[in-house]
């Protein structure tokens, strides 16, 4: 089992940056891939961006290229999603998200935290 606790959501201006974190626990995550996700209202849950806890191997989504950093605190057993140039389209729930590197699926997921970018 793999515990995520997502914080660091709120209100933010357009243009305006915020940083997510998220706090793994219950497994050595060398093995695990973490990811953010994120659900705007009335759409399907989208990949945001995700990190290869040991190998620190990335990936995006386009649509987040050059404004959003994924990046791990080993010490603390924390991968952010530092989040820049943000606009409307960027509100959403975005959550936090484990799977196994032998698996495709996600299987472990935290409770969300809210992102509002106000124009």
């Amino acid at each position: 089992q793999v515990q995520l606790v997502e914080s660091g959501g709120g209100l933010v201006q357009a243009g305006g940056s915020l940083r997510l974190s998220c706090a793994a626990s219950g497994r050595t995550l060398s093995s695990y891939v973490l990811g953010w996700f994120r659900q705007a209202p009335g759409k399907e849950r989208e990949f945001v961006a995700a990190v290869a806890w040991g190998s620190g191997i990335k990936d995006y989504a386009d649509f987040v290229k050059g404004r959003f950093t994924i990046y791990r605190n080993y010490a603390v057993n924390t991968v952010h999603l530092q989040m820049s140039s943000l606009n409307s389209e960027d509100t959403a729930v975005y959550y936090c998200a484990a799977r196994s590197l032998s698996t495709q699926a996600y299987n472990y997921w935290g409770q969300g935290t809210q992102v509002t970018v106000s124009s």
